[in-house]
């Protein structure tokens, strides 16, 4: 999933090298920490967080063939 996630990610930015994903276990859990660039934030969650809403809805299809709650949280 993490996989899937970053290359989601990576192409929606401009410096890919800044892009970082920490992913977090639980037993029925998952939660994906990303952080990007400060100038890549806003094409990442979109006009109205549309976009980060649609990452979140791909993630939490992901996870549901393996029988985990999918969370994503954008960090500054």
């Amino acid at each position: 999933m993490k996989d899937s996630l970053l290359t989601i990610i990576n192409s929606l930015v401009s410096d890919e090298s800044q892009v970082s994903i920490n992913q977090i276990d639980g037993e029925k859990s998952v939660i994906f920490e990303v952080k990007v660039a400060e100038s890549d934030m806003g094409k990442v969650i979109g006009k109205e967080g549309r976009i980060a809403k649609a990452i979140r809805t791909i993630m939490k299809a992901l996870g549901a063939k393996e029988d985990k709650k999918v969370t994503i949280e954008f960090i500054d």
